[in-house]
């Protein structure tokens, strides 16, 4: 077969109309084949003619899109010594931008004999069991799309499963359900679009395995955190299996998504890959060069650091490390179209050796990329090592999964003592965490729940997990919820109990869409979804975790739909610079005060009550900072909320002059929205259901 010495970059395969370069990196390789497969799997293979810079590559001028293709590195094995080389396996490439087929997880690719122990080295040839890297077709008709750039603080973030949401919906054709295609398809998109949201968070779609504990078990890595393709789309989520088609249909729902006006976040793992320990099998990353890709223990190079849980961490100090995630995500925004990006378990990212440092190299290069740096950027700012909980700690330009805005909702609805003042903290979008380093409110990105948990409607309804059907005997999953499941564990048909359940899930949503930040809704959280109590349905690929679209509850989807509605309608509730507590020039009234019960402004006393469960809020809507620092300010009205986590009705007296005359009630968590109701004067006293939300507006 001809080959020329071709370029060390671009890495991975990479046609250009007549022929392939294909190039890889690995500093310890002293020879690399390039192994092709024709349709009926007979392998061909072809040394890697030149090595630049630790680069192995070559140019054929004969291959074309669709080939299919892997690697075979010559190199140590001396695991003592962190390395783990042996050209019996073959090996996915880590550039490769459409992959083929799944891992069967037979003996021959591990890269020991389970017999023998981790460290000594299996001969079997890998190559039978494992998928193939495709050439990919780089041409894809995008007809000016681009990506959107809608402002921080108009965004409304919906975290779903490409999979799981069309899988059961009646109004996607059963061919297209689950897929890209049918995430696209114009019934989905249009109940996005009522719905309200801006963005689609999409729980991985990079090309990851399925855990052999979980086939083993008849079960399956539903939520696909097990990457090990960092280019490739997973292919299970494709109408068309073809693998060289996978990327065009992702880049056409990308496409549609765009032409509604919602963008596309993609929730990256760049932390771990799908290898595993030294007990896990060789597919990539451990085949080229093992000690580079991975963090290894000191004392023991054959051991491996795991700060994520799953067995292992990418080492992001090295150089080609760092490269290869960066030329990932540029991929994503200039090939894909892709908005942003949430990284999962980031902390990981930030680790230099032990510590976690947030002026790190990785950091360092997402601040002076030029693509990067200008797209939506959303850490985990946590991960399972020492020292990983870093919330708040993330330079200035990211945004943050805030785990303590979490936290704070589940204990003040529950009726906590201690939690009012951090409540405000948390309302108005975490100055404690966010200001101090030049960050604004959207830097906090509130949730109440995400995929990693219970539902809503499950957290105001068991106190307990359920998650037997994991198969590990429900030791798996957080065990404290943080919320009050009225009464009653599990289903019921108490009228009552149903009631008080259905309120606390308004409240949920009403606190999380009038909070300064970015709000997050799970998806299915609107419209009650359950997942009977499982709060880590990981491995539960089946209708347990699909949204189950005959069985919504339209009341509660009708409910949210006109509160998205009605944030967007109202910048009060979206703003882009922090509350300073003081009156605003050419007003009367301070931009935010707060007030007791009583109707009087909350004093540093009542803030200490430990007791407290209730809270008044004026914001004031007459003059907000415009986003266009130039401009004049944006004008909307000013409102009054009631917040009351007691467990009894509370009587609040409306504040009067100077900051109100006359208030009208738009909305009472425990009746919904109120049309046409007469306005009340300020002074008069308005009756707080328990654990309720009131919303008030200034009439002029």
């Amino acid at each position: 077969m001809k080959v020329w010495p071709g370029t060390p970059y671009p890495l991975g395969a990479t046609y250009d109309g007549a022929g392939t370069n294909f190039s890889l990196f690995s500093e310890v390789a002293h020879r690399v084949e390039l192994c092709l497969f024709d349709e009926t799997a007979r392998e061909t293979r072809v040394d890697l003619p030149e090595v630049t810079g630790f680069c192995w590559h070559g140019y054929f001028p004969t291959i074309t899109p669709g080939q299919r293709y892997g690697f075979r590195v010559h190199g140590p094995w001396a695991p003592r010594d962190g390395q783990r080389c042996n050209p019996a396996k073959l090996l996915l490439d880590p550039y490769a931008k459409a992959i083929e087929g799944v891992v069967r997880f037979d003996e021959a690719v591990f890269p020991y004999q389970r017999t023998e122990g981790p460290d000594i080295r299996n001969d079997a040839d890998s190559a039978p069991f494992m998928p193939w890297c495709i050439v990919p077709q780089p041409f894809f008709d995008w007809a000016g799309d681009r990506q959107l750039r809608r402002p921080w603080h108009e965004t409304v973030i919906y975290e779903l499963h490409v999979k799981g949401f069309t899988q059961r919906h009646p109004d996607v054709p059963p061919e297209l359900r689950g897929t890209y295609t049918g995430l696209a398809y114009p019934a989905a998109v249009e109940y996005l679009k009522r719905l309200g949201v801006t963005a689609v968070e999409l729980m991985p779609v990079h090309a990851f395995v399925h855990d052999k504990h979980l086939l083993d078990q008849g079960l399956r890595n539903y939520w696909g955190y097990n990457s090990i393709g960092f280019f490739a789309p997973h292919g299970d989520y494709a109408a068309v299996r073809r693998a060289d088609a996978v990327a065009a249909e992702f880049k056409q729902m990308v496409k549609t998504l765009h032409q509604a006006g919602i963008e596309v976040l993609l929730d990256v793992v760049y932390n771990h890959t799908a290898e595993g320990n030294e007990f896990g099998p060789v597919l990539c990353f451990k085949g080229i060069d093992n000690a580079y890709y991975y963090r290894l223990q000191e004392d023991d190079r054959s051991r491996y650091l795991d700060d994520t849980g799953t067995g292992n961490s990418i080492n992001a100090r090295h150089a080609h490390v760092l490269q290869l995630i960066m030329d990932s995500l540029r991929y994503w925004v200039l090939d894909m179209h892709v908005d942003g990006f949430r990284f999962d378990l980031a902390a990981t990212l930030a680790r230099d050796v032990h510590e976690v440092h947030r002026l790190s190299a990785f950091f360092d290069l997402i601040q002076q990329d030029p693509v990067i740096s200008q797209v939506k950027l959303i850490a985990e700012p946590w991960d399972l090592g020492d020292g990983g909980y870093q919330v708040g700690n993330f330079p200035a330009g990211w945004s943050e999964w805030n785990g303590k805005y979490r936290d704070c909702l589940r204990d003040f609805w529950r009726g906590r003592d201690k939690t009012l003042a951090e409540f405000a903290y948390r309302f108005t979008g975490s100055s404690d965490l966010y200001a101090d380093n030049s960050r604004n409110p959207f830097a906090s990105i509130n949730f109440v729940t995400a995929h990693d948990g219970f539902t809503l409607r499950d957290l105001v309804s068991y106190n307990d997990k359920h998650n037997l059907a994991n198969g590990e005997d429900n030791r798996d999953g957080t065990d404290d919820n943080r919320a009050w499941n009225c009464g009653v564990e599990g289903p019921t048909n108490d009228p009552n109990i149903l009631a008080l359940r259905a309120r606390q899930q308004r409240n949920f949503l009403v606190t999380l869409m009038l909070s300064q930040g970015v709000p997050m809704l799970l998806a299915g959280d609107e419209a009650g979804r359950t997942q009977n109590g499982n709060n880590n349905a990981y491995c539960q690929d089946n209708a347990l975790s699909w949204l189950d679209w005959v069985n919504f509850d339209a009341g509660l989807l009708e409910f949210t739909r006109r509160l998205i509605a009605f944030r967007h309608a109202h910048p009060a509730f979206r703003r882009r610079r922090w509350f300073l507590g003081r009156a605003i020039h050419g007003t009367d009234c301070k931009d935010i005060a707060w007030f007791t019960l009583e109707g009087t402004q909350m004093s540093e006393e009542r803030w200490g009550e430990g007791f407290a469960k209730s809270l008044g809020i004026f914001i004031n809507g007459e003059t907000i900072p415009n986003p266009n620092t130039h401009g004049d300010p944006v004008t909307d009205d000013s409102f009054f909320l009631i917040f009351n986590a007691h467990h009894e009705a509370l009587d609040f007296t409306l504040p009067g002059k100077p900051w109100g005359r006359r208030w009208r009630l738009l909305l009472d968590t425990a009746r919904g929205w109120i049309d046409d109701v007469p306005p009340l004067s300020g002074g008069t006293r308005l009756q707080a259901a328990p654990r309720s939300v009131a919303l008030l507006q200034r009439e002029a």
